[in-house]
């Protein structure tokens, strides 16, 4: 059991001086509070509690100061400007996602240029003019209206959409009318975690309760319920479809099948492992029917055919199957394999013209194949190189699909993929001012510390001297079942052509080798992140890369964890840290909005192994006094209600207090108007960048 014990506030200055170029740097002066937590007879000291209240105008005050601080630094860098100017200058082209049909139309996303958010467009057919019909730009004038989720009535009628403000994870859904996006009245609030599956005139959707004034971006999250709102009629005579007070940290989504037949509902009680209801829409006598049971395993519903659920799922499969559950018979041992389990891990599936094209995940890159519904072979999708697919979307009665291909120095690229003929069409790509030729990219493997073999990609400049005095910026995350599949990223570019080295590793904890690799760096096993992380960073120095005076490390939200835990555990090893949006307080996450949902791969400290466990690593509880430890860049922002940015706030202060006379900087950097990441307009993502990238060159050494 825990006590919490809350005594008299204690004010203790913590003062700093230090320079960069002629500016002086001194840490604001942070308060502590006498709090004491007792688990299970260890007594933990907590003396920043007070800085979880992210509505106390003594928080707003400390925010100020510390950005006040981060920024004088950051704005003496020399450079900072032309790292701004060159980063505006990269993001300064046109994008576009995979188009996907909808309603007898297409659609898709494109941003021109250096606007804050994408554009949804629609078109009649593929030969059709391009029409605007939402443009998140307009939602505010500074872009942090951004819009998460769309979806069309399927007789073309609607378009229902998310919008998410300043980054939190709260919603709003509205509606407009097709094809003249005219806006209606409707508009419901409350709205998180949520999907939009229609049904005639309405749709399905999932929200809370309104929570109490002032709580709403770190109150916990319970009571999730699954609602149908008809087009134009008022919120409040919503019907109720599925809820479990019973189980008030239960999540909830639902979802229709192309025909509006079936109604599936996803119960969850973490991140990771579901269970699925059915109902048949058809019948009005039919009632929910459990199909499985327990949160062990994932399922998926693609769609059905002839009353045959085809699933995607891990039962008795760690790296996935495609499976068919016939709703007449939905015993498990009436269960048929469409596609099997083999050595590679299944990623998504999707039924095209009554096909099937399956996205595998090899050695962490894509392999794309297509199939018949019986699961005969029918041929692979060939890719230019190593990278990854996403976004495959199309219709069961239509052979047309698209995809988006990208990888490290290949931006994504829109791909036309007759599924009859087997043939890829570039239907977009992008033109951007970056010489991709000049770069390469490599795959190595190597050896953690318990004899595990570890894949990590490297990307540089060809030619590159391996003289370990090149410029290194390694990143990770290992969690959550999380694959890191090569990616493109704008911001990276830049690092790239100031002859820095960027490299990937895929840590257990992922998903890239299915569910034991990724249970491999869950609860008991974290710490085997932690060191595949360093194993990599020890590769790196010792194949003559870099060294640790040129090794800069970033991750972010459970990556921000584990940048954290390694910088604690072997701060000899990096120059510069970057943890972003981190989990910083292992004790303490789940108490915050949807932190419970995370116990599945953390534990929690109510349980007292698993408390010893996460008091071992939590990077808030093991700073050291009178350590040397890298420069560090915390970043957060003030609307992140998924990793509540009380975390950054307790830990910086710790790391402040702690290290009074540091070599090097311990920073934070709070972002206003933002969240988590999701929706942040591109004019704060080049700000942010252009910080951390000035951040880390600064401190490396390193000349524009």
């Amino acid at each position: 059991m825990k006590k919490i014990f809350i005594l008299m506030l204690l004010a203790t200055p913590i003062l700093i001086t230090m320079s960069c170029n002629t500016a002086k740097v001194k840490y604001p002066k942070t308060k502590q509070v006498d709090v004491v937590d007792e688990y299970f007879g260890v007594k933990v000291a907590d003396p920043y509690r007070w800085l979880e209240d992210d509505k106390a105008p003594e928080v707003a005050e400390w925010v100020k100061q510390q950005n006040e601080v981060t920024f004088n630094y950051l704005n003496a860098i020399p450079f900072r400007n032309k790292i701004k100017e060159r980063l505006t200058t990269i993001w300064n082209y046109t994008s576009m996602g995979a188009p996907f049909k909808a309603g007898g139309r297409y659609f898709f996303f494109k941003k021109e240029g250096l606007q804050n958010q994408s554009v949804l467009y629609m078109m009649e057919n593929l030969e059709a003019e391009p029409k605007v019909i939402l443009d998140p730009n307009t939602f505010s004038e500074d872009g942090t209206i951004s819009l998460s989720n769309v979806s069309v009535s399927r007789d073309g009628k609607y378009l229902a959409y998310s919008i998410n403000d300043g980054g939190s994870d709260w919603q709003k859904i509205k509606v407009i009318k097709l094809p003249s996006g005219e806006q209606l009245p409707d508009e419901i609030s409350w709205v998180k975690f949520s999907s939009i599956a229609w049904l005639n005139d309405g749709f399905f959707y999932s929200r809370y309760d309104e929570p109490m004034g002032g709580s709403e971006l770190s109150n916990i999250n319970q009571n999730h319920k699954v609602f149908y709102h008809k087009v134009g009629t008022p919120v409040e005579t919503d019907k109720l479809i599925f809820s479990n007070s019973q189980y008030p940290l239960r999540n909830y989504s639902a979802q229709t099948t192309d025909d509006e037949k079936y109604l599936i509902i996803y119960e969850s009680e973490s991140t990771y492992g579901n269970s699925i209801y059915v109902k048949n829409l058809k019948d009005p006598r039919a009632n929910f029917s459990k199909i499985t049971t327990g949160f062990e395993f994932e399922y998926s519903v693609l769609d059905h055919i002839d009353d045959n659920l085809i699933v995607l799922t891990n039962y008795k499969a760690p790296k996935y199957k495609l499976v068919k559950i016939n709703v007449n018979s939905m015993d498990i041992g009436n269960w048929r394999d469409i596609l099997p389990e083999r050595k590679d891990v299944l990623k998504e599936c999707a039924l095209i013209n009554k096909k099937i094209i399956a996205n595998y995940i090899v050695d962490a890159k894509s392999q794309a194949e297509v199939y018949n519904l019986d699961g005969s072979k029918i041929t692979d999708i060939e890719l230019p190189t190593l990278g990854t697919i996403s976004g495959i979307s199309g219709d069961i009665n239509d052979s047309i699909a698209f995809y988006s291909f990208s990888s490290f120095t290949v931006p994504p690229t829109v791909v036309k993929y007759n599924v009859n003929t087997n043939t890829s069409t570039q239907f977009f790509s992008p033109n951007i001012d970056f010489k991709f030729d000049d770069y390469e990219t490599k795959q190595v493997l190597y050896t953690s510390k318990d004899g595990t073999l570890v894949p990590m990609f490297i990307v540089h400049k060809k030619g590159i001297k391996l003289d370990g005095n090149n410029p290194t910026l390694l990143y990770g995350y290992g969690g959550f079942n999380v694959s890191l599949l090569p990616y493109f990223s704008t911001s990276r570019l830049f690092w790239l052509e100031q002859g820095g080295i960027f490299a990937m590793a895929n840590l257990r904890g992922g998903g890239e080798y299915g569910e034991n690799w990724y249970r491999a760096g869950t609860k008991l096993n974290k710490q085997n992140v932690f060191d595949d992380f360093i194993a990599a960073a020890e590769y790196l120095i010792k194949e003559k890369y870099t060294s640790p005076k040129k090794l800069a490390i970033q991750g972010g939200s459970n990556g921000g964890l584990l940048i954290g835990a390694v910088t604690n555990q072997r701060p000899d090893l990096f120059k510069v840290a970057i943890p972003q949006v981190g989990v910083m307080d292992m004790l303490r996450y789940h108490n915050f909005t949807i932190g419970w949902a995370w116990a599945n791969d953390y534990g929690t400290s109510n349980d007292s192994i698993q408390f010893l466990n996460l008091y071992s690593y939590s990077p808030l509880h093991n700073i050291k006094p009178k350590t040397n430890y890298p420069a560090i860049l915390v970043t957060t922002a003030d609307h992140d209600d998924r990793v509540v940015p009380a975390h950054s706030f307790k830990y910086i202060a710790t790391m402040q207090e702690k290290n009074p006379n540091p070599k090097n900087p311990a920073l934070i950097r709070i972002q206003t108007r933002a969240g988590h990441g999701a929706g942040m307009p591109t004019s704060m993502v080049i700000d942010e960048y252009a910080d951390i990238y000035a951040f880390i060159m600064y401190n490396m050494g390193m000349q524009y």
